[in-house]
């Protein structure tokens, strides 16, 4: 077990990790991860390229333009808000509260919705302290998806704490909020 910091980590502490892993700030703690695994990262682009009809000003953007639009959607955006920092799998913010993308290397409004993929090395920090950041910080929506699993849980967040809406797996078509028009195919995300 590592010494308790004597200090909260900084953005420098963060800036000298090399290249090779993922940091965060927490709860004024540095955690660093290693690059995710190829599964992981599989999940990641199809679960953006799901919901690609929700990423653009109007009428949806990128690849599908059939999407109603209205959400700026990211993988592993740099989030900083105060002294904390995340780098959530993928996030989407509604464009009313980010109209366009910022110019500087991390976004500094929460996002309305996260998306964490879980591994064995991650769980634990992403349904307990990144849990707890993201509830702090008011973001309405977050999902955790677990390709080992194949499981999809959905969560909003209510008075604070956030509560389970739905769990969908295997091969199950998910509907599920923020983004109700999009029928998710789960299989596809596994790489069925």
């Amino acid at each position: 077990m590592a010494a308790p910091r004597v200090k909260p980590a900084t953005y420098d502490d963060l800036l000298a990790l090399p290249d090779d892993v993922v940091g965060e700030i927490v709860d004024g703690e540095l955690v660093a991860m290693p690059r995710p695994r190829p599964r992981h990262s599989a999940a990641a682009r199809r679960g953006s390229a799901t919901l690609d009809g929700y990423d653009g000003a109007s009428g949806g953007g990128g690849s599908r333009r059939d999407g109603p639009g209205g959400w700026i959607l990211l993988i592993e955006p740099e989030v900083r808000w105060g002294t904390e920092v995340a780098v959530p799998d993928l996030a989407g913010w509604r464009r009313d509260r980010l109209p366009r993308l910022p110019d500087t290397a991390s976004v500094e409004i929460p996002p309305d919705w996260v998306m964490e993929i879980i591994s064995p090395r991650t769980a634990r920090h992403d349904r307990g302290a990144k849990r707890r950041m993201y509830a702090r910080w008011g973001v309405e929506w977050l999902w955790f998806v677990d390709p080992d699993a194949r499981v999809v849980e959905t969560l909003q967040l209510r008075d604070g704490e956030y509560v389970l809406k739905g769990t969908w797996g295997d091969d199950e078509l998910m509907v599920a909020e923020p983004f109700p028009l999009a029928e998710v195919p789960l299989a596809y995300w596994w790489g069925d």
